[in-house]
This record gives structure tokens, C-alpha cells and sequence, in this order.
């Protein structure tokens, strides 16, 4: 399975367990139990009705090929849904496929644009992703104050490979790059402190 199967996979289901509620929970248990069918039975008609959380579920089986068959097109489809309603494990997911060109068309900015949101969310995945995206050398969005920015704040939500990847940038960084990352990192902290204050 390609590595960024994979990231669909668990992209935004380490969410807050406040994301899943009431029958949607049920379908992500039976998800999680690998009773596809199940979930499949219980996140359809919450989709069909406008259960963003559902939307998400089916985005995962469909982008997956987790109890259905694979198809990207469903998968943008239910993605597309939840990410409007603001949900940011549909969002990250989505931009996953634009990254890679996965049922649309390849689009970076696109990609960018959907981490952007769910990393505003507190989505770990879409903070490392963005570290990611700043942090190439050889590409015209290469700003190492940004990607220093996006992998503190994804090391300070506990994921360690992204303190690795800040270690490497930061020694190739000059103090003036590091405090100004420092300011933004502070700058988004003091706006986002409940998010923070969970970990």
C-alpha cells in the first residue's frame, strides 16, 4: 500500500472523539472493528442526510477501498462534502488527493489551501504536511520560517517525527529565520491555546 494510502487511512481519525457523535460513532466503531459493512449501513444514510462526520466515514471507506471498492471519485465526493462543513480529517484527506492527483487533477495550491484549514483545526497531520511543503529547498513555496512554524506547532501536538525535521531545518536556519518563527508560533499558540491546552 502506497505511503500515502496509508496517511488516508489515519488522517484526522486521531481526532477529538468530540468529532464522531451519536450514530456516526457507532459507524466508526464497526470502521474501526474492520465491520465495513456495517459502517458502511450506518454512515450512508447520516451522509445522505448531512452528517459531515458520516461523509468523512465514506470518504475513508472509498478512498481506501475499505469494505468497497477503491474509487477516488466517491472518495473526492464524500471528502468534498465534510471538508465544506468545515471537517478537518475530510479536509487533510482531501488534500492528500490534490497533492497527488488522486480522482483530480493534481493541484499543490489546492493542497495547501485544505492542510491550511485543517491545520487551523489542530490537525497534526496537516501541520507536518505543511512543514513539509515549506521546508523543500528546490521549490518556488521553499519559506523556512514557515516550515519551522508548522513543524514546532505539530512537535508541541506530540508528534515526534516532526521535532526531527524542525531539529535538521533549525540548524540550517539563521537566529534572525528562528525568531521570527518563534513569533509566529507564539502569534498562533496565543489564538489557538484550547487547542493546545488538550495535549
Amino acid at each position: 500500500m502506497n505511503v500515502f494510502r496509508i496517511l488516508l487511512a489515519i488522517c484526522g481519525l486521531l481526532l477529538a472523539v468530540s468529532a464522531w457523535g451519536g450514530d456516526a460513532q457507532k459507524g466508526l466503531d464497526a470502521y474501526n472493528s474492520t465491520d465495513y459493512e456495517t459502517a458502511l449501513a450506518v454512515w450512508q444514510p447520516l451522509a445522505e442526510s448531512g452528517d459531515r462526520a458520516s461523509q468523512f466515514g465514506l470518504g475513508m471507506m472509498y478512498g481506501n477501498g475499505f469494505g468497497v471498492a477503491m474509487d477516488d471519485a466517491l472518495a473526492i465526493k464524500w471528502y468534498g462534502m465534510a471538508a465544506e462543513q468545515g471537517h478537518p480529517g475530510a479536509q487533510c484527506n482531501l488534500a492528500v488527493m490534490h497533492q497527488n492527483g488522486w480522482g483530480v487533477p493534481l493541484n499543490e495550491e489546492e493542497a495547501v489551501r485544505l492542510y491550511m484549514l485543517a491545520a487551523e483545526q489542530g490537525t497534526v497531520e496537516a501541520m507536518t504536511a505543511l512543514g513539509r511543503h515549506y521546508a523543500m529547498d528546490f521549490s518556488d513555496a521553499f519559506d523556512p520560517v514557515e516550515a519551522y512554524k508548522w513543524f514546532t506547532l505539530a512537535m508541541m501536538m506530540d508528534d515526534i517525527e516532526a521535532g526531527a525535521k524542525r531539529e535538521i531545518l533549525e540548524d540550517r536556519m539563521t537566529a534572525e529565520q528562528v525568531a521570527d518563527g518563534n513569533a509566529l508560533i507564539d502569534t498562533w499558540s496565543n489564538s489557538h491555546s484550547e487547542l493546545l491546552a488538550r495535549q
